[in-house]
């Protein structure tokens, strides 16, 4: 018979090498420039505004309209005369695009059944980053994008063609100007488009100056 307490075994907890340590630092260190590399442009404040053009062919006229519930300074765009399905959507400034595919779901809407399910959201749809953190989009396309995700394009650049995907009751481009966070009011060749908030339905008219220099004519 024994008495006591059993003997302790001791044991002894190494230390991490100083190589590992050094591994453990330099990770912490590629982690936060990696973090702050994605956050400080968040925080800078945004640059002057572009010179946004009509996301249309030069020298068209398109209705720029809001209704109530469509969201303050939603622009939706039909062509003043003619038919809205397939015309050609243009990149409003030069940038490089950011989102090339679908939000949402398509439904089931084409010109040979326009009156087919809806989608949700805003079906085929492009997002642009043209610095200075501002951006576009552009929604409801009839077909996938014409352009990839890190392409850059030009100003003018056809990005697809106008339908009616994602939650759309008629072919229309579903069009957006944003500054950091927030949407603001869309300007088109350096003026105001007018469509603000949507407290009730507003309809104007533009002509597109989205033109090669030596095309830009009066408006």
């Amino acid at each position: 018979m024994t008495t006591g307490s059993p003997a302790r075994t001791r044991t002894h907890r190494r230390g991490r090498s100083p190589a590992v340590r050094t591994l453990l630092v330099v990770g912490a260190v590629a982690a936060l420039l990696a973090v702050a590399l994605v956050v400080v442009p968040l925080l800078r404040p945004p640059g002057p505004r572009p010179l946004f053009q009509l996301p249309v062919p030069c020298g068209e006229t398109w209705r720029l309209s809001t209704y109530p519930g469509h969201d303050d300074y939603d622009v939706d765009l039909f062509p003043a005369t003619g038919e809205a399905w397939g015309r050609p959507v243009l990149a409003s400034y030069a940038g490089t695009v950011t989102e090339a595919g679908i939000n949402g779901s398509l439904g089931g809407r084409t010109p040979d059944d326009p009156d087919g399910p809806r989608g949700l959201g805003g079906g085929h749809w492009v997002k642009i980053d043209h610095g200075g953190r501002w951006e576009t989009q552009y929604l409801h396309l009839l077909e996938p994008p014409l352009v990839r995700v890190g392409q850059r394009v030009a100003q003018g650049e056809q990005l697809g063609r106008v339908g009616s995907t994602g939650n759309s009751g008629a072919p229309h481009l579903h069009y957006e100007q944003r500054r950091g966070w927030e949407k603001v009011e869309t300007w088109f060749d350096g003026a105001p488009s007018g469509i603000t908030v949507d407290d009730t339905e507003q309809t104007v008219e533009r002509r597109s100056h989205n033109c090669a220099p030596d095309r830009r004519g009066p408006a």
